[in-house]
């Protein structure tokens, strides 16, 4: 379906406004590798939380959804709704331990935490490993969407489409570092929530699909709506729902679900002006990500099943398209066809918006990888801050030119978010522990990435043709798990710990709390082990807290959906959890914000007290309330 003068002045409009803001900031942003790569560290927590809901908006997204929907029904989301402990945990535990750390890139962080030769060798591995060929499949997949998207609405091919959308996206991106890419972001997802929510309500009342309440008393689609899974079926709710809570959301690394951040999640904590809006920027995200965004996807995958009950029924309606691209995740695209004119052109801009944010966001968090983790660490380490800007963007067009490649070998979104999710299985619980357990190593973090690496290749590519009995997907994610896990344990156990001044330092840099650093504080002097204390927190105020926000955001995007379904007593239940958890987090928030002050002030009395004997000035003791006076004197 080829779009009119109308469509294309909307798009072309857009792409000149996107190509305008790279250019406009793309003075400041050449002028360092922070600023390139950081946006100079003083961003507000809206902004980063909106870029980074914009950058998990990715083109492939509704593609992705549609395609579980269609297959597994709306509980099959759970394979990603899982993710939101981790989010959480990212949220209220890790942000203010990233934004602490002032490293450039997270991998960065691998020589604050780790010690001599295994760091470094650690830090530059991984810099290609992600940088280039994690990063490139991601943003394959985000092509492939485009490819489909490209030759269903636009009738273009896929290399015409590659063509056209990475040009746009390079040019803008590499000008502007990130924070062109931000601005970017925030444009680029206002017209992309306009554009799938309006399309969603057209669609619904489509004649095809008869309205909302008749879309949802549909026979066909009824059987897809349960938010859990069926029990019955014991296999399915192991696949959807038991593992991916149970296991999935901290045993695997996918990107912008991390176990305990990184990627270009970290990228945008580390450049927040302070803790306050690191946290802030994660707390909107996840609830921007999770609870407000899904349901206009999901209502025009419901369409879908009514519209095009089978591939067949999509490739009548598509003769022409490449048989080897109708999978169900074509489904959202081809309902995009029904589209009236000016509404489609709104919606062409809209999913080129989150093309464009995703990749932008990918190709600077992967360029800051090559460039400082690799380039300057390994190549060049004199280079200037010109001379790394410049590598910079040759390196985003590099990337850009491989993921377009790739795209090309690829056949359908879900299909390659279960070869990541296996690529990065049993690595999580590292990330998580890292932080809190003195005993991780650097030769813990490349024995299990080197694990669950060959245990991926294992099962895409050998286990079935050496002769073994083909396994589920949930299977194959177990095992990949265990094996990993076993490795990098054993490894950790049997290697030399970090050296003990590295993880002194790291205590005074970063402040973590738990039991897994007692061995080190106690080893600091008296006065520093007091600067530790007093800024690791509350860890188990911190995990409420993450509880707390997972069954707030989830009964937020249930009440959504049971409202949807006509169910408005559930709806109206889930409203209220939904309320009390949001007054609840905040408060308990706010008492932690001024809580940080008063702990500072014991802290220097402390001090006072150790630096005079055992008595404090009357001036020290000022404004000290009798219950702090009596814990002082204890």
């Amino acid at each position: 379906m080829l779009l009119n003068t109308l469509d294309w002045t909307l798009v072309v409009l857009f792409l000149l406004i996107s190509l305008a803001i790279g250019v406009a900031v793309s003075r400041r942003a050449g002028s360092s590798v922070s600023e390139f790569f950081l946006s100079g560290r003083n961003m507000p927590w809206w902004l980063l939380g909106v870029s980074m809901v914009a950058t998990t908006f990715a083109v492939d997204t509704p593609n992705l959804i549609t395609d579980i929907i269609r297959q597994k029904g709306v509980s099959g989301n759970w394979f990603w709704w899982a993710f939101l402990l981790t989010g959480m945990f990212t949220v209220f535990v890790y942000s203010r331990l990233w934004r602490r750390s002032k490293v450039l890139t997270d991998l960065e962080f691998y020589e604050l935490r780790y010690s001599g030769r295994p760091a470094a060798v650690l830090r530059g591995f991984r810099a290609l490993y992600l940088g280039l060929l994690f990063n490139v499949m991601i943003m394959a997949t985000v092509c492939l969407a485009a490819v489909k998207i490209g030759n269903v609405l636009l009738n273009l091919s896929p290399a015409e489409t590659l063509i056209i959308a990475s040009l746009v996206t390079v040019i803008y991106s590499s000008l502007g570092g990130l924070r062109g890419v931000l601005i970017s972001d925030f444009f680029q997802f206002i017209i992309a929530m306009i554009g799938s929510v309006w399309a969603a309500y057209v669609i619904i009342n489509l004649p095809e699909v008869g309205g909302l309440q008749k879309l949802m008393n549909t026979d066909t689609v009824k059987e897809k709506l349960d938010i859990l899974p069926d029990f019955s079926d014991m296999e399915n709710a192991l696949a959807v729902f038991i593992i991916p809570l149970a296991v999935q959301w901290w045993a695997t690394w996918y990107p912008g679900a991390e176990p305990g951040g990184g990627g270009y999640i970290a990228q945008r904590m580390l450049s927040a002006r302070d803790e306050k809006n690191a946290i802030g920027a994660t707390l909107l995200f996840n609830l921007a990500h999770y609870a407000l965004r899904p349901w206009p996807w999901i209502l025009i995958a419901l369409a879908s099943v009514v519209v095009f009950p089978g591939l067949d029924d999509i490739k009548t309606v598509l003769p022409t398209l490449d048989e080897g691209l109708i999978q169900h995740d074509l489904a959202y695209p081809a309902m995009l066809t029904f589209l009236p004119h000016g509404l489609l052109g709104l919606v062409v801009a809209s999913l080129v918006a989150a093309f464009m944010s995703t990749i932008s966001t990918h190709l600077n968090w992967g360029s800051s990888y090559i460039v400082n983790d690799f380039y300057k660490r390994f190549i060049h380490r004199e280079a200037s801050q010109k001379q790394m800007v410049n590598i910079g963007r040759a390196s985003t067009a590099l990337l850009m030119l491989l993921s377009a490649l790739m795209a090309l070998a690829l056949e359908s979104a879900l299909q390659a978010f279960q070869i990541l999710l296996t690529i990065g299985a049993g690595t999580g619980l590292i990330f998580l522990l890292r932080w809190f357990w003195w005993r991780i190593n650097a030769w813990t973090e490349l024995a299990g990435m080197i694990a669950s690496f060959v245990a991926a290749l294992y099962f895409e590519f050998l286990h079935e043709r050496i002769g073994f009995t083909p396994l589920e997907t949930y299977a194959q994610l177990l095992l990949s798990i265990g094996v990993t896990s076993i490795i990098w344990i054993a490894v950790t156990l049997l290697t030399r710990p970090t050296d003990l001044q590295q993880l002194q330092q790291f205590c005074l840099s970063i402040k973590p709390a738990g039991p897994g650093w007692k061995k080190v504080i106690h080893t600091l002097p008296v006065e520093d082990q007091n600067k530790v204390r007093s800024g690791q927190g509350s860890l188990s105020v911190e995990i409420f807290l993450v509880f707390t926000g997972c069954i707030t955001i989830y009964a937020t995007l249930f009440a959504m959906g049971y409202a949807l379904y006509g169910r408005p007593t559930i709806a109206i239940t889930l409203g209220t959890i939904a309320i009390a958890g949001t007054v609840l987090i905040f408060y308990i928030w706010q008492k932690m914000i001024k809580q940080k002050p008063r702990e500072e002030h014991l802290a220097n009395l402390v001090r006072s007290v150790e630096n005079n004997g055992h008595e404090s000035n009357r001036s020290d003791l000022e404004g000290t309330s009798s219950i702090d006076k009596e814990l002082l004197k204890r």
